[in-house]
């Protein structure tokens, strides 16, 4: 297996740290401290470039902070010199791991992304229930062949071993100085467990999250050799046409991610006829139509009204505005939603044209 080495050069180089500013700054460059930092911007790219080169650069404490949707989830940010830090590090060693990812893991990639792993599972539900045809002891009409082994890792970010982590990462990066810098940004997260966990968040995070479980991608494609497998983060589903090949599944998926130091969640991992629908990626999937979660939903209508609040107070332009009321109707239009996409048009066209 190639491993790679003299990367910590490129990670402290200008024209990478100046590639990772404008990254971390994407989208945000409205606020104040991004405007504090672009005041002395070159400064601090060169104070941040001898940090690292001279190994004396220390993460600054995470913010913490909680947000309900309605799910109550603890967010850790870091510092804007940090994140730098953090897009950095990713510049150089993500297309390193990138060659390795399965095709069909969708989180945090270029190319991917929730509506493509949505499709993917339209693909495979056709296949394994050969094209919705009705088992010969269906008792309703509406009955498909078909399961689905719908999984969720318990405590996923809480639960990553740094020292696992770290083995996986060695296997690619023979380079002591950049492990020296994952090392600390992993080790700058505080937990009940030490070494244990990652920050909600952070670009690395996300980042890291798809090379731990990459372990579990390769066994399920490999070993167990199951082809139609779609993982999102720490959630995944497999489909098949055999429930008691799904169920084995599940057995020997919970055996093997002992090895990972994690384990699935009891409430959260079940096996479900296809006819019956299953929620994933915010829909509730059936064959014949898809549903958007409630709580989808009422979060988009929370955030259409703060997103009208900020165009009114002019803190945010007519464009960003529309630009988010679009990605969101690409989203749901994937659903059933037709009657609740024509209210946000209209509401949308009402106020373009209060303006």
């Amino acid at each position: 297996m190639k491993s790679y080495k003299n990367l910590y050069s490129k990670i402290c180089s200008i024209q990478n740290l100046e590639l990772a500013f404008k990254k971390a700054k994407k989208g945000k460059s409205s606020l104040f401290y991004i405007k504090d930092f672009l005041k002395n911007k070159d400064l601090e790219l060169q104070r941040l470039k001898s940090e690292l080169e001279s190994k004396e650069y220390l993460p600054r404490h995470l913010e913490k902070f909680i947000i309900r949707d309605p799910k109550t989830r603890v967010i850790h940010s870091s510092h804007f010199r940090d994140r730098i830090v953090h897009h950095a590090l990713v510049n150089l060693i993500e297309p390193i791991f990138e060659k390795t990812f399965i095709y069909d893991s969708y989180a945090n990639r270029k190319g991917k992304g929730t509506l493509k792993a949505i499709k993917r599972f339209d693909e495979f539900k056709r296949i394994i229930s050969q094209n919705g045809r009705t088992p010969k002891s269906a008792k309703e009409e509406s009955m498909v062949l078909g399961y689905i082994f719908k999984a969720d890792i318990k405590h996923y970010f809480d639960s990553v071993n740094h020292q696992i982590l770290l083995k996986i990462i060695k296997r690619k990066i023979n380079d002591k100085n950049t492990l020296f810098l994952i090392e600390k940004i992993l080790n700058n997260f505080n937990t009940k467990i030490k070494e244990k966990g990652m920050p909600l968040g952070n670009l690395t995070s996300q980042f890291f999250a798809n090379v731990y479980l990459n372990e579990l991608d390769y066994f399920i494609k490999h070993k167990l050799k199951a082809k139609y497998y779609i993982r999102y983060v720490d959630d995944f589903v497999i489909l098949h046409s055999n429930k008691e090949l799904l169920e084995e599944y599940k057995t020997k998926i919970g055996y093997y991610l002992k090895n990972l130091d994690l384990e699935l969640h009891p409430e959260k991992s079940k096996i479900f006829p296809l006819h019956k629908g299953v929620s994933f990626l915010g829909y509730r999937i059936f064959y014949y139509h898809k549903l958007l979660r409630k709580r989808n939903l009422t979060q988009f209508k929370r955030k259409f009204e703060s997103l009208k609040q900020d165009l009114e107070q002019g803190l945010i332009a007519h464009e960003t505005f529309l630009g988010s009321i679009e990605g969101w109707l690409g989203y749901a239009r994937w659903a059933n939603t037709y009657k609740f996409r024509r209210q946000i048009i209209k509401e949308v066209n009402n106020v373009s044209n209060n303006l």
